[in-house]
């Protein structure tokens, strides 16, 4: 498979509107978790589409879309870890220093294209948009599941998927979730 990896625009939108279909993706998130916690659960999942549709006319933009020629087929959530206020909130993922990072919020890969390497090649866009975008550090979220009774909710990806891609575990609050980060 020949992936190419694209920035979400408002060009692009229809691909990213396929990919999640009707509901949304994760039931009507439209990958708005890590920027409004659980509200979004409270939100019509027409209001969740709408801002992440806004936020798709932004620069930077608020993720990156995965294309098997004209079929989108994976989506990454990356910004700057400010934009992602519910992470704020929660201990687990509580800043590890005060240096401004770059954060990967979620993934989303179409089923028939799950383990074929698409979140991979997301996790190598992510790397090579933030550092485009003048970060110098990229953090993320994954589950560990090596840890026995680890939570099955992935859409963070999976800890020893980041290892690949040389980012490493600096903190870990809960046993299955280590907060991992990668120099840029």
């Amino acid at each position: 498979m020949n992936l190419t990896i694209e920035p979400l625009s408002t060009v692009n939108w229809d691909a990213l509107e396929d990919l999640f279909g009707r509901s949304g993706a994760s039931s009507g998130c439209w990958c708005m978790w890590p920027r409004v916690g659980p509200a979004y659960y409270r939100r019509p999942h027409d209001e969740n589409k709408a801002a992440l549709q806004e936020l798709a006319g932004n620069d930077p933009s608020p993720g990156l879309l995965a294309f098997d020629g004209d079929l989108c087929v994976g989506w990454c959530q990356v910004a700057p870890r400010t934009d992602f206020a519910w992470l704020e909130q929660r201990s687990m993922y509580g800043p590890v220093d005060d240096q401004p990072v770059w954060a990967i919020g979620c993934f989303y890969v179409r089923r028939a294209y799950r383990g074929q390497g698409v979140t991979d090649a997301l996790i190598e866009g992510a790397i090579a948009f933030a550092r485009d975008e003048g970060a110098t550090i990229l953090e993320a979220y994954p589950v560990d599941t090596d840890v026995p009774g680890h939570t099955r909710n992935t859409f963070q990806g999976i800890a020893r998927t980041f290892v690949r891609h040389g980012f490493a575990e600096v903190l870990r609050k809960k046993r299955d979730r280590p907060v991992m980060r990668k120099a840029l």
